[in-house]
């Protein structure tokens, strides 16, 4: 819908869910965005990340307290500057843009999303097919292209694989990503733990660690030395600071994580993210950076040309190849779909599965080249300098223009579909912040923050030039009686659509769950602590290793197998639980149909990007 198009009038059965604001009865706690943003933020990416600081060389110091203090910052910007807006206005990033940008701003925002998902998914692809190329004893890929006909077949079946469950089946995999947020959160810690005494042993002569200094001198001497890969001094404390807080800039800065958090219930619910910053961008990054170094060594390469499935093998056995399928396979399927909705608004008259179908052709052919997921840290932080502006925009237009006496919606009541001072903003800003990067004015982590600041005050100054600060009273009339009517109109859904049901505690399923956590989760978390701390010389650490490899990949089974099936039991006791008085049936309403992505316009998805 333009802005052009809206109409306070309108039948609100006739309006897109994507203009409306979340209703009070599907809103969330805090609990719920707890194991959200810890299941989003721990994925296949981590595995690139943490092998990048250690070839850029940033040492253990700069490492530990500068993650600390960059995934602060970013807890920070969620709570502070993207959950305010997002309670507020209770809508998708996406849907408050139509309403402020018009349809050609729309339209270029998608444009870069699909760019952007389109890379991350490719890049997620080749770290699956990594995996799956260590299966078949295909050589690594050291290079920027591909120099194994064999990996290349491995890497289009992996991508048709990714473009057909995107295309067809997206609601299944959703439900299998939110089951394997827990296991990956265990995988990931004990893969570091599990190389530990190995790394002990070349720098202190024992496998034990008997301090938390001796960690920090073992990872300082063996790991993140402070030296990168061609032998200079690397990155220091700013930049690692930098990079922790820059990696989310799209979804925090950038307002994309609108469509997660216009689901809280309270602003506060934004320090919910600390579970993914902390974990996922703190714990994880640490681990995956022991484990690349530890499989480089061994395997006399580079950690910068290291692949994650030798990393993941190295370091977990053969349930590495399974994190490393998984991770990747997980998160490339959610950023396909995201980037196929984003194309489909582009081209509105086909439909979504064969836009994907097309979107995914680009996919495999990029995900043929390994340089692709190699430049996972740049990615990043340059898909927040292309998006930042967008939020910068965003928050202008709710926080600032009101209170400078300026309209919000003022193009909307204007009848404009082309909201002039935001395209000139945005490619203002995108010269701004490009320009400051090739001048090498700033460390280009940091070039989010002047770019972003800059879109704010041009924004606020053209809108004004523009007719902001006209008179739209009647115009703002029609709005509150709109917005009365939306609340009355889901006042009434609420007594159609329940939502509050009886947890299961039946024998059986509470059985189920015991034994996914306690088998897969506590005895492999058990296994990785005796493997680190009950190692007193070389002899005993490899038997716990090797009873660590044996053991954990059956644990992997007995938890995928033993969760798929509570999951499928809770289904089932929340149908049973349902009227049956032909009401909607909430069971078919999951988080991830709840939660829009933000290129969405007619669908739904959850952002999984690490």
């Amino acid at each position: 819908m333009a802005t052009a198009g809206f109409a306070p009038d309108t039948p609100l059965e006739e309006i897109d869910d994507e203009q409306l604001p979340v209703a009070p009865h599907k809103r969330h706690g805090l609990g719920h965005f707890l194991g959200l943003y810890a299941a989003e933020h721990v994925a296949a990416t981590e595995f690139v990340i943490g092998a990048t600081f250690v070839g850029l060389g940033a040492d253990i110091t700069d490492i530990l307290v500068g993650l600390l203090i960059g995934n602060a910052l970013a807890v920070l910007s969620f709570t502070l500057v993207t959950s305010p807006i997002a309670t507020r206005t209770r809508m998708s990033l996406f849907g408050y843009l139509e309403r402020f940008g018009g349809d050609t701003v729309a339209k270029f925002y998608n444009g870069a999303n699909v760019v952007i998902f389109s890379a991350i998914s490719a890049a997620m692809i080749t770290v699956s097919a990594t995996a799956v190329r260590a299966l078949f004893d295909i050589p690594p890929q050291e290079k920027a292209y591909p120099t194994s006909f064999l990996f290349v077949v491995v890497a289009v079946a992996v991508g048709v694989i990714v473009v057909l469950v995107a295309a067809f089946g997206f609601n299944a995999l959703t439900e299998f990503a939110g089951i394997c947020a827990p296991w990956l959160m265990v995988m990931f810690t004990v893969g570091g733990m599990v190389l530990i005494p190995s790394l002990a042993q070349t720098v202190t002569g024992y496998t034990e660690l008997r301090s938390f200094q001796d960690f920090v001198d073992i990872a300082g001497s063996s790991v993140f030395t402070g030296t990168n890969a061609e032998g200079e001094p690397g990155i220091g404390i700013w930049e690692v600071i930098g990079f922790a807080w820059a990696a989310n800039t799209f979804a925090h800065f950038g307002l994309i994580d609108m469509a997660l958090l216009r689901y809280a219930k309270k602003p506060s619910y934004g320090l919910a993210t600390s579970t993914g910053m902390m974990f996922g961008h703190y714990v994880a990054w640490i681990s995956a950076g022991l484990m690349g170094a530890a499989t480089a060594a061994t395997m006399e390469i580079s950690i910068m040309v290291a692949e994650p499935g030798d990393v993941a093998f190295y370091a977990l056995g053969l349930s590495g190849f399974v994190i490393v399928i998984v991770a990747g396979w997980t998160t490339a399927n959610s950023n396909l779909y995201r980037a196929g909705l984003a194309a489909q608004a582009l081209l509105p008259r086909m439909p979504r599965w064969r836009v994907t179908m097309l979107v995914g052709l680009g996919v495999v052919f990029a995900s043929l080249f390994p340089f692709v997921y190699r430049s996972m840290l740049p990615l990043l932080t340059y898909a927040g300098l292309i998006l930042v502006p967008v939020g910068g925009m965003a928050l202008a237009e709710h926080w600032v223009l009101p209170r400078f006496g300026m309209t919000q919606y003022w193009a909307q009541y204007k009848g404009l579909r082309t909201n002039v001072p935001a395209i000139v903003t945005w490619g203002v800003c995108l010269a701004f912040g490009f320009g400051l990067d090739v001048l090498d004015v700033m460390p280009f982590y940091y070039l989010f923050l002047p770019t972003w600041a800059l879109s704010v005050v041009l924004y606020t100054v053209l809108a004004r030039r523009f007719g902001a600060g006209d008179d739209f009273s009647e115009q703002v009339s029609k709005e509150v009686a709109f917005q009365r009517r939306v609340t009355e109109f889901q006042a009434e859904q609420a007594k159609r659509e329940p939502h509050d049901h009886a947890p299961d505690r039946r024998p059986l399923t509470l059985a189920i769950r015991a034994v996914w956590l306690v088998v897969g989760l506590v005895v492999p978390f058990v296994l990785g602590w005796r493997v680190m701390f009950a190692s007193p010389d070389l002899f005993e650490y490899f038997l716990n290793r090797e009873m660590f490899y044996a053991v954990t990949i059956w644990c992997t089974v007995v938890y995928f197998a033993f969760a798929w099936w509570d999951l499928q039991r809770g289904k089932q006791w929340r149908r049973s639980q349902a009227p049956s008085d032909g009401g909607p049936d909430t069971d078919e309403v999951t988080p991830e149909d709840e939660t829009p992505a933000p290129a969405e316009a007619r669908s739904r998805s959850r952002q999984t990007v690490g």
